[in-house]
């Protein structure tokens, strides 16, 4: 395969895909948005935060996808509007962060020591392109368990990014290090 440039013309060699595999450098920029019937669930431990058979999942070159999961499938009693201020997506909008709870919840919700700040995001006003995930979350796999039909999913590296890399999907991936110009 014939190495890629990046807009700051690093060559970057996409890993070539195998059978059932697919490559982030043949997602599209804009992204692209697909609804997936497959097994979304979210845990802390033994703590079900979110199960799911109706997520979105978004596409964009050099990042493995993100779900979204609808508010319907996660447990409530799990997510509250977190005090991180908003970011702004190009593509999507203004994102709205949620602490996670990941402890026993009792009355009136977790306790505070239970909770990951920011852990999820959602568009509850995304631009036209993304209206079908208004409201829908997605979890950041290095703050909680993340799982694609059973499989323990790897959170995309550099911390900022929330994408979700399972054996089905190959790199390399934007937030390695080394990549900042991609």
């Amino acid at each position: 395969m014939t190495p890629r440039l990046t807009p700051h013309h690093s060559p970057v060699t996409p890993v070539p895909p195998g059978p059932g595999q697919e490559s982030v450098w043949d997602y599209p920029r804009p992204p692209a948005l697909e609804q997936s019937a497959r097994h979304v669930v979210v845990r802390s431990g033994d703590i079900l935060i979110a199960d799911s058979r109706a997520a979105w999942r978004v596409m964009e070159t050099s990042h493995p996808p993100t779900w979204y999961l609808p508010p319907a499938d996660v447990h409530q009693d799990r997510i509250r509007r977190s005090s991180v201020r908003s970011t702004m997506c190009e593509w999507k909008g203004a994102a709205t962060y949620w602490d996670v709870a990941t402890g026993d919840v009792g009355p009136g919700g977790a306790d505070t020591e239970s909770w990951r700040e920011a852990a999820a995001w959602s568009y509850q006003t995304p631009t036209p392109r993304f209206v079908p995930i208004t409201g829908f979350l997605s979890f950041m796999p290095s703050a909680v368990e993340c799982y694609i039909d059973g499989e323990r999913v790897l959170p995309q590296a550099g911390g900022f990014y929330g994408g979700w890399i399972t054996s089905d999907v190959v790199g390399p991936f934007k937030g390695e290090p080394g990549s900042w110009g991609w």
